[in-house]
């Protein structure tokens, strides 16, 4: 399939277009580099071989969208292209709601103009808002929402099913990604976040690559087994794969469904430091500090949709996670690895 990806030189998206092209597929990635660099073309060329069609634009260009889909004879749509960071939402949420509502409007009048109905969506766990019970099925009623951030996907999976309600030619997989970590075997792609880092993978690596005196812990005091926080990690390379599973599945589905991305499996905040620990060598200096507003104590994938709809499933275990994150960033420290 001739497939666009939006957001594609980010950290998912160019993950996903290396597995895409290894699997066959042909990509057009599309991006206006805000949270990435141009640097991963030239990566993902390295690692597959062959350098991605890239258009530099932004996701509210509904007339670029609409030429490089028409241009380039696309099929198919995965939709990355969304601000992410749920501590910016709250202090920007009138950007979160611009780029990640209405961009994905603009991406789906370009599509209507187009005639291309296909459309894979980056969703997030966070539409579950405060869990009721883990681990969280697809079906399960959302608890109230805590963020902007988790305001956007909800509201842009709301437009998303109307759409199938009002033209049942339109096939649509939200995808729920759960936390997605770790870096390409190849150490070529991994997460270098513009700015602040604000997840707890790069918070971590910061920290035990030198370039950070320690991490900030959130709150001790929640309802598990070590008082932190715990949270269903995803290798990024898994997440990928299953955009590869969805975007074949869409060829043969009509209709609308959400479907879960992640392990089925909870790590706290502590275990994440301890097996970062076992991959660097060393221990992690640790800041413990206040609950932030609005983070849940425990949140955790029901994968068996994903299996039964799928055939897909996470195959890569934690310490392959903090390794590759770990070489990934070493990889990218001047003078800390050839």
């Amino acid at each position: 399939m001739r497939v666009l990806l939006t957001g594609g030189a980010g950290f998912i998206g160019s993950h996903t277009a290396v597995e895409l092209m290894q699997a066959g597929h042909q990509v057009v990635l599309y991006d206006n580099f805000s949270n990435s660099s141009p640097d991963v073309l030239s990566a993902i060329q390295t690692v597959v071989g062959i350098a991605p069609t890239t258009v530099e634009g932004d996701v509210r260009d509904t007339q670029l969208l609409t030429r490089t889909l028409q241009d380039n004879g696309i099929e198919g749509v995965i939709h990355l292209a969304g601000l992410k960071s749920v501590a910016e939402s709250r202090l920007a949420p009138w950007s979160y709601y611009d780029n990640n509502v209405t961009g994905t409007l603009s991406l789906l009048k370009a599509m209507s103009d187009s005639h291309i109905a296909k459309l894979i969506f980056s969703s997030s766990a966070t539409v579950y808002g405060q869990p009721t019970r883990v681990p969280l099925a697809e079906n399960q009623t959302g608890g109230s929402l805590t963020n902007p951030y988790g305001r956007s996907k909800m509201f842009v999976e709301s437009i998303l099913r109307d759409i199938v309600i009002a033209d049942a030619s339109w096939s649509i997989i939200c995808l729920r990604y759960f936390n997605p970590v770790g870096a390409h075997p190849s150490g070529r792609l991994g997460e270098n976040p513009n700015g602040e880092a604000t997840h707890l993978f790069p918070c971590v690596v910061r920290a035990a690559t030198g370039r950070a005196p320690s991490v900030d812990v959130f709150g001790t005091d929640y309802d598990t087994p070590d008082g932190t926080a715990i949270r269903d990690y995803i290798h990024v390379v898994d997440l990928a794969l299953g955009h590869v599973h969805a975007i074949e599945c869409i060829e043969r589905f009509c209709g609308f469904d959400v479907i879960n991305l992640g392990t089925g499996m909870g790590y706290s905040v502590l275990d994440v430091i301890k097996t970062f620990e076992k991959a660097c060598g060393h221990p992690i200096s640790v800041r413990f500090s206040p609950r932030r507003k609005g983070d849940v104590s425990a949140c955790w994938a029901d994968t068996s949709k994903a299996r039964d709809v799928l055939h897909w499933s996470a195959t890569h275990d934690l310490e392959t996670m903090c390794s590759t994150a770990l070489a990934f960033a070493l990889g990218s420290i001047p003078g800390k690895r050839e």
